[in-house]
């Protein structure tokens, strides 16, 4: 298997290739929370987790929602 490294919140972070946002989120155990994503600048529609593959280099944002009051 392949070995892809992608940034995550400015850090490098490596996982086995091939690699979909959706099962990324899976790994970090943040699927189903409310969350954006932005991959290297563009924010990425949770419509398109499942469809949009990562590659080597890639640099993610990941913002969870925090409720409050």
């Amino acid at each position: 298997m392949e070995n892809l490294e992608i940034w995550i919140g400015g850090e490098p972070k490596r996982f086995e290739a091939p690699l979909n946002l959706s099962r990324l989120l899976s790994e970090l155990s943040l699927a189903g929370r409310r969350i954006a994503v932005e991959l290297n600048g563009e924010i990425v529609p949770r419509s398109r987790f499942d469809e949009t593959l990562l590659a080597n280099g890639d640099k993610l944002e990941i913002v969870t929602a925090v409720g409050g009051g």
